[in-house]
């Protein structure tokens, strides 16, 4: 009796958890689906409301993508060497280098914003620009990316594979690449899943840095629910979905995939 409980509770509880998360996301989507919906599925289905949201959204959705990228191409550049500089010379400074960089983390999102706007908000040209924006979100998401890249060099003996790459006549610059960089993979493609996916989905610092015509996914989405007929912003949630949800599960199985190589 013990044995059956203690195999089912778990079980039970687990069951709860996914309806309890899942049924509001079903409910949304078929919200953005129906014709009208207070009378439900009885009154419809249509695309009408999606296409609504990408006539007045797509702009949108490109920014959040081109920002995604170029977060994660900025990321990788500063984070992987910066990770490789904290995991080849361990010690008290590093351990300090390593706390600011994870300061932002500890910040609210609205108090980063409004540094950065009381810093560079009244240079000429750049607080329209995306690039603004393009700065909170890499100063948000670099922890991310240096703390998985470092995880990975500190569980390996990086020194010793130096030493025998250098043996073999590799200078720092080739150590790096065909050395360093293919050990560090599985923490760089996970690093690069958390930065992608907070950069698209990003909300509190994008809200205090974008214009009116610099609206992300997020500040998109917050709009139509505040403007827009309910059966619009639920759509704009669909496709909310419909791109992040392939986008992790296409960077889950490469991160995946790059930890059984590596094993």
């Amino acid at each position: 009796m013990m044995r059956l409980i203690t195999r089912h509770v778990p079980l039970a509880v687990t069951l709860l958890a996914c309806a309890f998360l899942l049924i509001p996301i079903i409910q949304s989507i078929l919200a953005g689906l129906t014709v009208n919906y207070f009378r439900g599925l009885s009154s419809g289905l249509t695309l009408k409301w999606i296409i609504q949201v990408w006539e007045l959204y797509s702009d949108s959705i490109f920014l959040s993508i081109w920002l995604a990228l170029t977060c994660l191409a900025a990321t990788l550049v500063i984070g992987v060497p910066a990770a490789y500089v904290l995991a080849r010379n361990p010690g008290r400074i590093t351990r300090v280098l390593e706390e600011f960089i994870s300061l932002p983390l500890a910040i609210p999102g609205l108090a980063l914003a409004l540094a950065l706007l009381q810093l560079y908000g009244t240079v000429q040209g750049f607080r329209t620009s995306w690039t603004f924006i393009l700065v909170g979100h890499v100063l948000y998401t670099l922890p991310f990316m240096v703390r998985s890249v470092l995880s990975v060099l500190a569980a390996i003996d990086l020194r010793t594979l130096e030493e025998g790459a250098a043996s073999l006549g590799a200078g720092p610059a080739r150590r790096f690449v065909d050395v360093v960089v293919p050990n560090a993979m599985p923490g760089i493609l996970a690093g690069a899943l958390t930065v992608v996916t907070l950069s698209i989905g990003e909300f509190n610092l994008t809200w205090m840095l974008h214009t009116p015509y610099l609206k992300t996914l997020p500040v998109g989405l917050a709009d139509s629910y505040a403007s827009m007929r309910l059966e619009v912003a639920s759509a704009y949630t669909l496709v909310f979905f419909v791109m992040i949800v392939p986008l992790l599960m296409a960077m889950q199985w490469a991160s995946a995939r790059a930890q059984r190589i590596m094993q």
